[in-house]
């Protein structure tokens, strides 16, 4: 019997292993729970009609997005290691977007990613979600683009509003 527990298999009894050749066992066990007390999936896992969370989707993408006054609708990106995701992407160009808000591409990432808070994160701490990301399963799912109107959304998404 194998089960999925937060990027590692278990098989039988067996002790856990990453899915990512060369990532110790505890450094993808810490990201996994890094990821979880920063609230990735909060965000880049899709929800289901009911709103709640589509684990099985892994972190490939929010289905709900976010308003921002004069800058648009945009929905969270998929962070899987695929060609959709962060795949293309080196681990500095991970640790560069949690850290500093940007992109590969040289473009920043919207408002709503709360990476100022993360950009604090300990070195190792820094190492072991990029492991954790990395051992994710790879899911070819884009997530929506950005949209400059409520008229323009296919996706649902949340208002937000300035004081």
């Amino acid at each position: 019997m194998i089960v999925r527990v937060f990027g590692l298999v278990l098989a039988a009894g067996l002790s856990a292993s990453p899915l990512v050749a060369g990532a110790p066992e505890d450094l993808v066990e810490r990201g996994a729970y890094l990821a979880k007390i920063m609230d990735c999936q909060g965000c880049h896992m899709p929800r289901a009609a009911d709103g709640a969370l589509v684990a099985e989707a892994g972190l490939s993408g929010g289905t709900v997005g976010f308003e921002l006054p004069g800058l648009g609708i945009f929905w969270p990106p998929n962070i899987t290691p695929s060609a959709a995701g962060i795949g293309d992407w080196s681990d500095d160009d991970v640790l560069t977007a949690i850290r500093s808000g940007m992109r590969p591409d040289g473009r920043a990432l919207v408002p709503v990613m709360p990476w100022p808070s993360y950009a604090e994160m300990t070195d190792d701490d820094a190492e072991a979600l990029v492991a954790y990301l990395r051992a994710q399963p790879a899911v070819e799912t884009p997530a929506p683009g950005p949209v400059a109107s409520s008229d323009e959304a296919k996706a649902p998404f949340y208002r937000v509003t300035l004081p």
